[in-house]
């Protein structure tokens, strides 16, 4: 058995995971799940049904962890302490990684929905409104390769894969820091690697 059990659907955030297992170098097995017919394994571990799933088998017990942010520090923490962040890196590696996962994430599906908060509603908002937000994420990767200055840490991973998806696919503006972020991204050879595995899976469910 393989140390970690991946379940996922390459037409997931699963693909945010799987860049992470491939920088982590770590062992693990490829549980394709189908939409409408979810295994009993992954309802079992996750109630939700939510892909990404990551099951760690590890000294004798099964540790579940699910959500993209927390699957890719908890791939750091166990497999890649080079991607943990040094002491000095920390405030950044946890304010860009929560801020991605937080006000980022929840700006770009209001934004997707059609809906806009009013000026009274952004004070509730987590993420105030959309316009804010992605003028800060371009603030906060300003005069900086990756999230934590020079060096690329796990946070990369999840930050590095809003920044892909929303300026491929028009989710965020394609403001110079954040397409230049994206494309530094997109170099990393596990990123290369992940993204040909789940392209191909992705014309095999084509094909099949």
């Amino acid at each position: 058995m393989a140390d970690y059990t991946f379940f996922t659907n390459p037409m997931s955030r699963g693909q945010i995971v799987r860049w992470a297992l491939h920088e982590a170098g770590a062992d693990y097995d490829t549980q394709i799940v189908d939409w409408q017919d979810k295994p009993q394994a992954l309802l079992d571990a996750n109630p939700m049904g939510k892909v990404p799933t990551l099951v760690h088998h590890h000294n004798g017990h099964d540790h579940v962890v699910t959500e993209c942010a927390a699957i890719c520090h908890y791939l750091a923490a166990m497999q890649a302490p080079d991607l943990m962040p040094k002491p000095e890196e920390t405030a950044d590696y946890f304010r860009l990684l929560f801020f991605a996962a937080g006000p980022v994430e929840q700006a770009i599906t209001a934004h997707s929905m059609g809906w806009k908060p009013t000026e009274e509603q952004q004070g509730m908002a987590g993420f105030g409104s959309y316009e804010r937000t992605v003028d800060a994420l371009e603030t906060l990767l300003l005069n900086r390769d990756y999230v934590c200055g020079e060096r690329f840490t796990m946070a990369d991973v999840y930050v590095g894969s809003q920044a892909i998806w929303g300026t491929d696919f028009g989710t965020l503006p394609k403001r110079d820091a954040i397409v230049a972020y994206a494309d530094r991204c997109k170099e990393r050879q596990a990123y290369k690697e992940a993204k040909a595995i789940d392209n191909q899976l992705i014309e095999e469910s084509k094909n099949g």
